[in-house]
């Protein structure tokens, strides 16, 4: 048995829009503390992450302070919205739970989202038949993640979960078979 803590990044600044270098603030620095106090005794063998900097600075600590390397795999990436920010995120994030087809020009669908990071879980399951693991994500990559498990997680549970950061959702799997999701607020 296998528990896969998804740990979604604690706040980032948002006046950095470069998603793959855009930091933590300092409450979010601050939450990631309290990330690695919820994670110590779970026992975790292996920690992967997205390649984002906001996904890594939230369990760094924890992975520094038990010497594990976090191991980055692009899979687990946020999905891309488009080349250039959007402002109306509200309408376009109804858009994309309303089809998981729908994406803008140099965008990316909730489908494709979820194809990459259920491969991405998928590989690590296999590569790690015992222990407890860390994902490092985001708020949609991780809500696809739950949607494919549970499918009526859809746009109102994506809202309800928008703005809490940091977040951690276990997921239990005999082998690859889900048992069981589990959500944690700090």
């Amino acid at each position: 048995m296998n528990k896969v803590y998804f740990v979604r990044h604690a706040k980032p600044d948002f006046s950095v829009k470069d998603d793959l270098i855009r930091p933590l603030t300092e409450e979010g620095i601050k939450d990631s503390k309290k990330v690695t106090e919820f994670l110590m005794d779970k026992n975790i063998t292996k920690i992967y992450s997205s390649p984002y900097k906001r996904a890594i600075d939230t369990i760094k600590d924890f992975s520094e302070k038990l010497k594990l390397d976090i191991n980055v795999i692009d899979d687990f990436r946020e999905r891309k919205i488009d080349s250039v920010w959007i402002d109306d995120f509200v309408s376009f994030s109804k858009n994309q739970w309303n089809d998981f087809n729908y994406k803008l020009d140099n965008g990316e669908s909730l489908g494709e989202t979820q194809i990459r990071n259920i491969k991405a879980l998928i590989n690590i399951l296999k590569e790690n038949q015992e222990g407890n693991i860390i994902v490092g994500s985001h708020g949609t990559a991780l809500s696809t993640v739950i949607n494919y498990f549970k499918k009526d997680f859809g746009y109102y549970e994506f809202e309800r979960i928008r703005d809490i950061m940091p977040l951690i959702v276990c997921f239990t799997f005999e082998g690859q078979d889900i048992i069981g999701i589990e959500e944690f607020t700090l």
